[in-house]
């Protein structure tokens, strides 16, 4: 039995609880993070030194950052389809995970800040300006990405690469500012909202 600690609200605690439904892996959960459980106490900082969610104990084995928690759960508990052992098939999951994580993250962090956690510290104009900008052309790589593949983001299948990014694009859509047509990332969205992972972890709370 996985045991993951964060809140449900973080976008990196479901990235773990949508890979999970999709392994058909049972877990259970504890509510850690801001509002609950503090991550600073000895106990956690013991388990993370980051002191940030999620975490999971699988037996005695120990890991946090969501990216690697899900490849470890794709390798270790029969997620091939999810992770392809082929080289070049994984190394495009891979690829777009980490877009997602460096590129896609860092664009939409100040808007999202400003805009929906209406943070004190992100209220200037022109910056969220130049989020809204880098987060929109980043927008329009995905939407080309998925013209070409017509499915999904690493290729013709569902992929672990799909969880983050489509956490991310969820964002996208619940953040409010003028956004352009985008109607392949429309139909993506669809899709994913099909898998009973999505269904039960991809619109949480924007937070």
């Amino acid at each position: 039995m996985i045991e993951i600690l964060g809140k449900t609200p973080s976008i990196n605690v479901r990235k773990v609880l949508w890979t999970c439904v999709e392994l058909n892996l049972p877990f259970t959960r504890e509510d850690w993070g801001s509002g609950f459980r503090s991550t600073q106490t000895p106990e956690f900082l013991a388990l993370n030194p980051n002191a940030l969610v999620p975490v999971i104990k699988d037996g005695d084995f120990v890991l946090w950052e969501s990216n690697s928690i899900i490849r470890y759960l794709a390798g270790r508990y029969g997620g091939e389809h999810l992770y392809p052992a082929d080289p070049f098939a994984r190394a495009r999951v891979d690829q777009w995970m980490d877009w997602q994580a460096t590129d896609l993250n860092r664009s939409w962090n100040y808007a999202f800040l400003a805009l929906v956690r209406q943070s004190a510290a992100h209220q200037d104009a022109q910056e969220i300006a130049k989020s809204i900008d880098q987060w929109t052309h980043n927008m329009r790589i995905l939407e080309a990405r998925l013209q070409e593949t017509g499915e999904f983001v690493a290729g013709a299948s569902f992929s672990l690469a799909d969880i983050p990014v489509g956490l991310s694009v969820n964002r996208w859509l619940g953040t409010p500012f003028e956004k352009p047509e985008l109607p392949a990332v429309s139909a993506y969205m669809k899709r994913l909202g099909e898998r009973p992972g999505a269904a039960a972890y991809a619109n949480s709370a924007l937070t």
